[in-house]
């Protein structure tokens, strides 16, 4: 068995714009590196992974799978904020809204060739390759081995609190070499992740992050591609011993697929587990929905608050800094405004 991860560009590329650039990682059953690199557009993901998968093997893919919601966010994303805020971490909400759909089709051209997506209820099965949805940020504070105790490491986005361009790129770039000292210790673990197996994957240890935007970002994707392939194999090790599912009981789909985080999880982070309330407060996005939060009618008001609170802090970590993203996610959370009204 080995166990693939997908770094997914969640967009598709058009007729002049090519799509960006997915990365993608292949392990074995003791962490080995297999095959590790990077892919551009739909067609050519599948294709690697049809050539590099066989029956038994599992796909992590870290892009929304499964959207059947018209508007706001899916119960899983909601759940993210829920289970791991204390640690910094939330979602992205996805909807039929929204402007990109790489995952959807990804999960339909891999269901094409025979793969299967799961939600994670039933254990692997050896007769086929499955795939389910993971978000690397859930695994950086849900697997103890990797140290995050507090919060997520901020190897994404830029941290606003710095003076300067220059000073926030040093940062990241110091925030992702130290991700990638701690991957390390996945050598040792099991299941395991050897990344200096392969030459690919080694040079993520060998050489310092870049501080040029695109090839950090070139650098970055193979990460988490990295990290979406342990997922794989945590998940198809220890099942949900190790991991949660994230949405479990959100609606299905019109052919039965639950849309589903399947996330690794300390037992502090699970349904019920003792976790305090995230702190951090982004009082400029709240500006922005309080004039709608004061027109909402037949909603009490606890509701209208947890909702619009969701909301603002999956706006406040849109990962993508194209303000276009940052324009679909701010009218993400009007939607869902909007549709407390209508309650």
């Amino acid at each position: 068995m080995n166990y693939i991860g997908v770094d997914l560009a969640w967009g598709e590329g058009t007729a002049t714009k090519a799509a960006k650039e997915t990365g993608l990682v292949r392990i074995d059953s003791s962490g080995t590196v297999l095959d590790a690199g990077w892919a551009r557009g739909i067609d050519a993901v599948v294709e690697w992974l049809v050539s590099n998968s066989a029956a038994g093997d599992v796909i992590a893919i870290d892009a929304p799978l499964v959207v059947a919601n018209a508007t706001g966010m899916r119960e899983c994303e909601r759940e993210v904020a829920q289970r791991y805020g204390q640690w910094q971490v939330y979602a992205n909400p996805s909807n039929l809204g929204r402007p990109w759909f790489g995952g959807v089709t990804l999960r339909q051209r891999l269901e094409q060739v025979g793969f299967v997506y799961t939600d994670g209820r039933t254990p692997p099965r050896p007769d086929t390759v499955q795939f389910f949805e993971c978000y690397p940020y859930t695994t950086l504070v849900g697997a103890p081995e990797l140290g995050y105790e507090v919060e997520r490491p901020r190897y994404k986005r830029f941290n606003p609190a710095l003076p300067s361009p220059a000073a926030r790129r040093h940062f990241r770039a110091s925030e992702c070499d130290e991700l990638l000292r701690r991957m390390l210790r996945l050598t040792d673990v099991s299941p395991a992740l050897d990344l200096r197996s392969h030459p690919v994957t080694a040079a993520l240890i060998d050489d310092e992050s870049p501080l040029n935007d695109a090839a950090y970002k070139h650098r970055e994707d193979l990460l988490d591609a990295a990290l979406c392939a342990w997922t794989a194999a945590l998940w198809a090790h220890f099942g949900l011993e190790r991991c949660q599912i994230l949405g479990e009981l959100d609606a299905p789909d019109t052919e039965g697929r639950i849309p589903v985080i399947i996330a690794p999880a300390r037992p502090e982070q699970r349904l019920g587990g003792k976790v305090a309330r995230p702190k951090r407060k982004n009082v400029g996005a709240m500006r922005l929905v309080e004039p709608q939060l004061a027109q909402v009618d037949g909603a009490t008001t606890a509701t209208a608050l947890l909702t619009v609170a969701a909301s603002v802090l999956a706006l406040d970590h849109v990962e993508d800094p194209d303000s276009k993203a940052f324009e679909s996610a701010l009218a993400a959370v009007l939607a869902t405004i909007a549709g407390l009204k209508a309650c």
